[in-house]
């Protein structure tokens, strides 16, 4: 092709790039929910566990800590915040152990006597009354004088300091200054975020808006805020994901240019050889937003990663060019053996998309159309823009050595009998799970984080992330109903410290039927009037000094009993929203517990209830949905398995040069899962990724040292070409090897392994060269 064809086409090429990255950058939306990248749930548990992991009380949940100055100051840092946190839009519920009037707004203060267990043992007569207001005088002369002036005269029983006694956590820390404090004098507060717990994003801006809030109080430079929960680590994993990402690209991307310099040493063939590549991502990003309305941020992270199989194609083409002949020519020879490569790794990442789970269909088109488009960018517009002068490869004189060493290794028919039976002793004998089923195993989170985490959960009695208990009846009334039957079973295990706590929803709304019951002993006005003169007698108390409490009663008589529809406008309303859930034309209540000490005394409540509760353990539940979704991707990969031997064996016209090929891509495989084990790995689906990665590569080895042309020049050009692409896998995955973030770890080591076993392999049973 002229020059001046050639500056067309590549500034084409390159209007094409920018229009397809235009296209990108106004349709990408990037989602961060994680559960993308779980699979679609089976089984009535495992659809709660989804939803509890991301939107359930305990998953929304952040535990603050200040520290760092005295009682006094870090109180009053506490309140402060509280009190800058109140009114955010952000978080649905700010506790720190102070008394909250605003816990039940002013429209629904009457409620308090429908909602309170007062009337259910005691009466509003003339005795209880007189002893109520003694009360209240005696606690006048109290510290607590300040906080009851305001709240006397509208509710001398004090029914609304009752429920924020019955609505604050079941086991609550010391409380000094009027705050909550744990015994290493750090203030406490619990911080519910309305964004689900599975959101990153929504959490980081729910993070630093309380960091936002903290550092604008005064006084807050000598304190130090500590937080911890669900969504503040789900933050902190992927800010150090992206941060090892990010350096450990960076370095490799220095090094692999370095490798192709020195390789080719060729700065403008360099340069052309990237626009594949960065064709293959911008297309692949392109197709993800058409056929998606969002893009998951792992999907762009792996299938970066994944890509990274077609920056094979134009070190082939570089290593395999003649002096002196075309490319278009050089690529044509190669086309057929290249166009066999891109088929066997599309088929692969076929079995991602037959996987049903969003993230992985996402991952799937990514791939596949970046390779796709890779492969015949390559074939038919990069090879018309390389250099026409290049220097040929196979001159070079250790490579030449190079080659002779790899012609004289003996290979002995037996090696893949020895191969196979080391790699089924390994497993045999390799001690512990075969398969990691803990998701928790994978996280990247420090000891001493996890720590603190559990030391504050203790003090704060926060709920835990296991175990809940699952009430189910055909109606919201329903669900309440049983959950005040079973009050009286949980107390009694609190009181034999089988839990340390247990929250059940009728904790917060109790039932119609309750209420109305209560409402009934409600006495007229007139008659609490009379009951409220003779209490008051002797009492240094104004006469007309309670008016609002008597219209409370009265107004209590006639209010309409309160719904959960009606409860939800509350502060408290998202608390009860999340522990009340309709499923499949039923109502499950859901009971967080708090430090289990007795699983079975917990299982028994749901003894003889047929079905009605039941105890919810979230690990097994989250255990049994990755068995299902290891389950469905080991399924695709067995038909993708098929079709790859057919494509494979079809392609090459026979059933020896397929052995050829698949026999080493197959040993090299499960010689890398035997290691692993060996070395006491437990086998993750980040590991199955990488397999079919590193089998993806070693599918490439095993072609082209199965190609036998008859040419000693050109199986040197092979040689090349197969070294910068092993090279290249091993730098980019062997500093993934070393991540501390176990996911990148375990892609790292499985693909490195993969390379070098497939790389060892092909060569092994690859036919020898032909002679001169």
């Amino acid at each position: 092709m002229r020059r001046g064809a050639r500056a067309t086409l590549l500034i084409a090429w390159l209007l094409v790039l920018a229009g397809l990255g235009w296209m990108v950058s106004q349709r990408l939306k990037i989602s961060t929910d994680l559960r993308s990248f779980m699979p679609a749930p089976t089984t009535p548990d495992q659809r709660l566990l989804m939803e509890q992991v991301g939107d359930g009380p305990g998953s929304r949940l952040l535990l603050l800590s200040i520290s760092g100055q005295s009682d006094a100051q870090l109180a009053a840092l506490s309140q402060g915040l509280a009190t800058a946190l109140k009114n955010d839009k952000r978080y649905s519920q700010i506790l720190n152990g102070s008394f909250d009037l605003g816990a039940l707004d002013a429209s629904l203060l009457p409620y308090r006597y429908l909602l309170s267990p007062t009337l259910d043992t005691q009466p509003l007569d003339e005795a209880y009354l007189a002893d109520q207001l003694q009360q209240r005088l005696d606690d006048l002369s109290s510290p607590a004088a300040s906080l009851l002036k305001g709240l006397l005269p509208r509710d001398p029983t004090l029914e609304v300091l009752k429920l924020a006694e019955l609505w604050a956590p079941a086991k609550s820390p010391e409380v000094r200054e009027g705050v909550w404090f744990s015994p290493q004098n750090e203030a406490l507060l619990l911080v519910q975020t309305v964004a689900a717990g599975f959101d990153p994003g929504a959490q980081q801006r729910a993070i630093d808006g309380i960091q936002q809030a903290f550092h604008a109080l005064p006084g807050s430079a000598g304190a130090k805020l500590e937080l911890s929960g669900p969504g503040y680590f789900s933050v902190v994993v992927g800010a150090q994901t992206r941060h090892q990402a990010d350096w450990i690209g960076r370095i490799s991307t220095v090094g692999f240019i370095a490798l192709l310099l020195l390789a080719y040493r060729s700065f403008s063939s360099l340069l052309l050889s990237a626009l594949p590549i960065a064709s293959a991502a911008l297309a692949g990003i392109a197709a993800l937003t058409v056929a998606f309305s969002e893009v998951h941020g792992i999907t762009l992270a792996f299938g970066f990663t994944l890509l990274g199989v077609a920056q094979e194609y134009p070190i082939r083409v570089l290593s395999h060019r003649r002096a002196g002949e075309d490319a278009v020519q050089s690529v044509r020879a190669l086309w057929p053996l290249l166009l066999t490569a891109i088929a066997s790794a599309c088929i692969a990442y076929l079995a991602f998309y037959a996987s049903g789970v969003n993230g992985l269909k996402q991952l799937a088109v990514f791939t596949i159309v970046g390779l796709l488009v890779a492969g015949f960018s390559t074939r038919y517009l990069l090879s018309h823009l390389l250099p026409v002068r290049v220097r040929d490869v196979a001159d070079m004189r250790w490579l030449a050595k190079a080659r002779a060493f790899v012609d004289r290794l003996p290979r002995p028919r037996w090696i893949p009998l020895v191969v196979a039976l080391a790699i089924v002793l390994m497993l045999a004998f390799a001690r512990g799970s075969f398969w990691q089923n803990n998701l928790a195993a994978l996280t990247p989170l420090p000891q001493d984080m996890l720590q603190h985490d559990a030391r504050l959960r203790e003090a704060l009695g926060a709920p835990d992330v296991r175990y809940l208990l699952v009430l189910q009846a055909s109606s919201e009334q329903g669900v309440l109903a049983l959950s005040e039957q079973l009050q009286s079973q949980v107390d009694a295990l609190v009181a034999k410290h089988a839990v340390d706590a247990l929250e059940l929803p009728s904790r917060y709304l109790p039932t119609v039927a309750l209420q109305q019951a209560r409402q009934q002993k409600l006495p007229d006005r007139a008659t609490l009037q009379q009951s409220l003169h003779e209490a008051l007698q002797g009492l240094p108390f104004r006469p007309d000094l309670f008016q609002s409490f008597l219209d409370d009663v009265q107004a209590a008589r006639a209010l309409p009993p309160l719904t959960p529809e009606r409860y939800a406008q509350t502060p408290l309303g998202q608390r009860l929203a999340a522990m009340l859930v309709q499923r499949d034309g039923h109502w499950l209540g859901l009971g967080t517990i708090s430090g289990v000490h007795d699983v079975a005394a917990l299982q028994a409540l749901g003894e003889n209830s047929h079905g009605t509760v039941r105890l919810l353990d979230l690990k097994a539940a989250s255990e049994s949905l990755v068995v299902d979704y290891r389950t469905r991707i080991l399924q695709a990969l067995l038909i993708a398995a098929v079709l790859l031997v057919l494509t494979i064996t079809i392609s090459l016209r026979s059933l020896r040069r397929a052995w050829h090929v698949l026999a080493p891509m197959t040993l090299a495989t499960f010689l890398v899962l035997a290691v692993e084990r060996v070395a006491g790995v437990e086998i993750s689906l980040f590991h199955l990724v990488a397999l079919i990665l590193a089998g993806g590569l070693g599918l490439h080895y095993a072609l082209f040292f199965e190609r036998d042309t008859g040419d000693p020049a050109e199986q040197r050009r092979t040689l090349h070409a197969t070294i910068v692409c092993v090279l290249s896998a091993l730098l980019v995955f062997g500093m993934l090897a070393w991540a501390t973030i176990p996911v990148l770890r375990a892609i790292g080591l499985t693909v490195s392994l993969g390379v070098a076993f497939h790389f060892c392999l092909s060569i092994l049973m690859a036919p020898h060269a032909s002679e001169d």
